[in-house]
């Protein structure tokens, strides 16, 4: 009766197993399914200390004791004792159970049921598979002969000379050198650990393929992809599928990644993005690399500078952007080519620019142009000055000019070799004009008629505004003006040498950064201050 008992176990092991099997199978990319049904040869008995039978219990089962050894073609079976059921070409093996096929395979456990028949043995207990320099630890092991796959689905571990892999379920193929991984895998490496969902792994190559959810996390930072490869000799990868790879404060994500962790080298390609959460600042484009070493980024097709440390974000777009880390903890960021920014306060253009986060100050360069309300700046060179992201004054240096709209033909404006504008709140409240100081005002009355312009000449100048009208004005030291009734004002009476209004080209909003908006050729100014890049 116990001989039947063990039989019955073990046919019922072996359906349970093979319906474990199908199912599984049917959710990895290796389906031992279709290969060619065995062909069918016996397992014969090489040696045993003792033979018996037990007529009693089970006929048809060989009793076998000592030193035991079967043989199915170039599989060879060994272990202490075991059952043998010729008709059907089976075996049940039981203690120091070991399987040896060819010269490179080889697998240990405590039981052992193999069905001849379909040549899938099924190993129970302490079992341990070896392939060269392969090593798979689990208790329940199903090895399927034909193509040469052995997997677990109640937790294991594959060990080679570089990583240690476990998941609850895995499958290993001696020939291919391929396994994967299903349901909490872990790969350690010893500089780093990768946590997935599904994985393959060539343990030839050493390289992981990322197919489901996975975080990668060593000592220089932390990578999170759904899908990619990671070489783990060369600790190179590629990640696509908006993955992210975060250095300290830096964040770095895009539709794909090449990503070099020795060099600290991320390069992204579409919707890239860099942000650094300590600066509060990032960097979009539709191509841009990171390197973590030196902390220098670029960025460029559609490339966009935010800076968002307060409420109101800064919007900046140039063909080609750069970013690099001055001292370990200031940013330097430099704008090329097509220069636009937008923030509600403010808006600009230039043909160059820079900003750093040490003293805050926006440099522009070549053709500058600011806009904040109704009033417009232009010059050679312009230095916003940033307090905690708010403006707190604008310098304009060698030729400025300064203007403000009040009707569609009448212009407030300002004229120097040196301007400085003073923001408070998010609005002009003082203007100083240091050289050749020129202006051109229309007072307005009461009722906010206007009944002249009056015109002036002076070293110096000093306007104060309130309601973004004028309130006050200082010229000195010896300044020449005169002033004319709007009916005697001839038209080029109205506006000062070198007047511009660019509101055509104003950036109206973030979207608008992307225009491509030329000047008119009568709006071409003759003065440039080229920056050097």
């Amino acid at each position: 009766m116990r001989l039947i008992n063990r039989l019955f176990l073990a046919l019922l092991s072996c359906a349970l197993s093979v319906g474990v099997f199908a199912q599984t199978q049917d959710s990895t990319v290796v389906a031992a399914k279709d290969s060619v049904a065995p062909k069918k040869t016996k397992v014969f008995l090489e040696h045993a200390n003792t033979l018996s039978f037990d007529k009693e219990r089970n006929a048809e089962a060989q009793v076998l004791n000592g030193d035991v050894c079967f043989r199915h073609d170039s599989s060879y079976m060994y272990c202490d004792s075991a059952y043998f059921f010729e008709q059907t070409n089976s075996l049940e093996a039981f203690s120091n159970v070991r399987m040896e096929q060819g010269d490179t395979l080889f697998v240990y456990g405590n039981y052992l049921f193999y069905d001849g028949n379909t040549q899938i043995a099924y190993l129970r207990e302490n079992v341990r598979m070896e392939n060269g320099q392969v090593t798979l630890f689990t208790d329940s092991l199903n090895y399927e002969r034909i193509p040469d796959i052995g997997y677990y689905f109640d937790g294991g571990l594959i060990v080679d000379s570089l990583n240690q892999l476990s998941s609850f379920y895995g499958q290993y193929s001696p020939s291919t050198k391929l396994a994967i991984f299903n349901d909490s895998v872990r790969l350690e490496n010893e500089q780093f650990t990768l946590y997935s969902d599904t994985l393959h792994y060539n343990t030839d190559s050493k390289i992981a393929t990322i197919l489901g959810p996975s975080i990668i996390v060593s000592d220089s930072g932390t990578i999170y992809s759904s899908r990619g490869w990671y070489d783990t000799v060369n600790n190179t990868s590629l990640l696509l599928d908006r993955s992210q790879v975060v250095s300290g404060d830096r964040i770095l994500t895009g539709d794909s990644i090449a990503y070099n962790r020795e060099l600290g080298f991320g390069e992204a390609f579409g919707n890239m993005s860099l942000q650094d959460t300590a600066q509060h600042v990032m960097l979009e484009g539709q191509y841009g690399f990171y390197n973590e070493k030196s902390e220098y980024a670029f960025a460029t097709d559609s490339a966009r500078f935010l800076e968002f440390s307060q409420g109101d974000t800064l919007f900046l777009h140039g063909d080609t952007l750069k970013m690099t880390t001055v001292d370990s903890l200031y940013r330097e960021v430099k704008a090329y080519y097509g220069v636009r920014f937008y923030r509600t306060d403010m808006q600009g253009v230039c043909d160059s620019m820079q900003f750093n986060t040490r003293d805050s100050i926006l440099y522009m360069y070549t053709d500058p142009i600011v806009w904040n309300e109704q009033y417009q700046i232009y010059g050679d060179t312009i230095l916003i000055f940033m307090n905690d992201s708010s403006i707190d004054f604008a310098h304009v240096k060698q030729f400025a000019f300064a203007i403000q709209q009040i009707d569609s033909t009448a212009f407030n404006q300002l004229k120097g070799n040196d301007l400085k504008a003073y923001f408070e709140g998010q609005v002009v409240n003082q203007i100083d004009v240091s050289g050749n100081a020129e202006s051109i005002f229309f007072p307005l009355e009461k009722d906010g008629s206007m009944v002249g312009m009056n015109e002036t000449k002076s070293g110096f100048l000093t306007i104060w505004l309130k309601d973004n009208k004028l309130d006050k004005l200082k010229i000195w030291p010896t300044p020449t003006g005169t002033m004319t009734p709007i009916p005697d004002l001839k038209p080029d009476q109205k506006y000062l040498k070198d007047f511009y209004w660019f509101d055509y080209i104003r950036p109206k909003d973030k979207d608008d950064i992307y225009q491509v908006v030329k000047r008119k050729a009568q709006d071409a100014p003759k003065r440039s201050n080229k920056f050097v890049h």
